[in-house]
């Protein structure tokens, strides 16, 4: 075959795309529907990034994700005419303990992806739909799944443990890591830009909506900041970060919070949302004089900080920050205060370079470099999608 590789990453109320041709390392087009269960927007960019086309639906006309597919897939067969779609490729939050690698998926690996829904409630059946969709209309189409969670299946068991007994350990009970496919694809750039810095012990940064750090030693996870769920470590938008469990025990018995309560609570109304009361946006908080506004920011550098300490600690030591994700990359503010607090660990940030969001920018006397990279997930996708789609066999992880 000699066709394009297609990315779908699909959410509760959006599907994300990518569209690759042989031997590009850039899409050719990417974009997204988004609002898919209220007022459809549907919007497609070049390699350049200029608008190639764009739809709206009548409010109160809503596509769903099965409609947002079909318009998705015909947009991209338009664009590539006569160039097949090869092979597809998801972004899915869980492997759970079965998969520590992408995988092809058929009905039987879909049924286990399924069972993992409860691991991830609020990614995984969003992720798993379009799957479905295309396995029932285009069973011929190979689809390959690609997980958050396996890039850190190379930790050691002890930094995967928590405290219970082994009969829940064995059943599931683990740090999985998240954001896998964006630490790859960190990983991935840094061997290409400096392949002896990149065997250093490094701190990734992953700081968007959701945010999450994670230790690279050799290129290979060591340990990250969340943990069984997409809830823990850092503070996030609107997820909580690491919170005493015995705070969810005293929700439950002096507040009579039921599981559904908590998980809204923790998930969508915590986080710098609930902590200034203002916004769960980095940027309108940096732009706020709310005092509310001040102590988000303050706890979410605070709480970096603590991590990052960490992280060092579990690496033995830090030869360098990487800076990523929405806010890592276009946040100057934060990550000047991110690294005036690891001044500690060696670091010392270059403030023009910062200030110019080049790629190093850390001073020429830093004795732990400071990187800023664009993370692109859909890439790493594309690659592991291109490769199995040719494989002779259906790469099943521990089948």
């Amino acid at each position: 075959m000699n066709g394009a590789i297609a990315v779908l990453h699909s959410g509760a109320s959006s599907i994300r795309f990518s569209l690759f041709e042989e031997g590009a390392a850039r899409a050719r087009a990417r974009g997204h529907i988004e609002a898919i269960h209220t007022a459809p927007r549907f919007v497609a960019k070049d390699r350049a990034g200029n608008v190639i086309a764009e739809k709206t639906w009548v409010s109160g006309s809503p596509l769903g994700h099965d409609g947002a597919l079909d318009h998705l897939v015909g947009y991209m067969q338009g664009v590539l005419g006569a160039m097949p779609i090869e092979a597809i490729g998801h972004r899915i939050a869980h492997g759970g303990i079965d998969f520590d690698q992408p995988v092809r998926v058929d009905r039987r690996v879909l049924a286990r992806l399924e069972g993992f829904m409860r691991l991830a409630p609020l990614h995984q059946p969003h992720n798993l739909a379009p799957v479905r969709r295309l396995l029932e209309g285009a069973p011929r189409m190979p689809q390959v799944a690609c997980f958050d969670t396996a890039f850190h299946r190379t930790q050691p068991e002890v930094a995967q443990r928590f405290g219970l007994p082994r009969i829940y350990h064995d059943e599931g009970v683990r740090r999985f890591g998240f954001h896998g496919l964006s630490f790859e694809s960190i990983a991935a750039q840094l061997h290409a830009l400096d392949a002896a810095a990149a065997r250093g012990r490094i701190v990734v940064l992953h700081l968007g909506n959701g945010a999450n750090l994670c230790a690279l030693h050799e290129g290979r996870s060591v340990a990250a900041t969340m943990g069984f769920t997409t809830l823990d470590g850092l503070l996030m938008g609107t997820r909580c970060g690491s919170v005493d469990p015995g705070v969810i025990l005293y929700l439950m018995q002096m507040h009579r919070m039921d599981a559904k309560g908590i998980e809204r609570l923790l998930y969508q109304q915590s986080g710098m949302l609930g902590v200034s009361g203002v916004s769960s946006d980095v940027r309108a908080l940096l732009a706020s004089e709310d005092p509310g506004a001040r102590l988000a920011i303050d706890l979410y550098v605070y709480r970096i900080r603590r991590e990052i300490g960490s992280l060092a600690a579990a690496l033995g030591g830090l030869d360098a920050l990487v800076f990523t994700g929405g806010v890592g990359e276009n946040s100057a503010i934060i990550r000047a205060r991110v690294c005036r607090d690891a001044e500690w660990l060696g670091v010392q940030l270059d403030e023009d370079a910062n200030l110019a969001g080049v790629r190093v920018m850390s001073a020429p006397s830093s004795r732990v470099k400071v990187w800023r990279l664009e993370s692109d997930e859909e890439s790493v996708i594309a690659r592991h999608t291109r490769r199995l789609a040719r494989s002779d066999a259906w790469e099943t992880a521990h089948a």
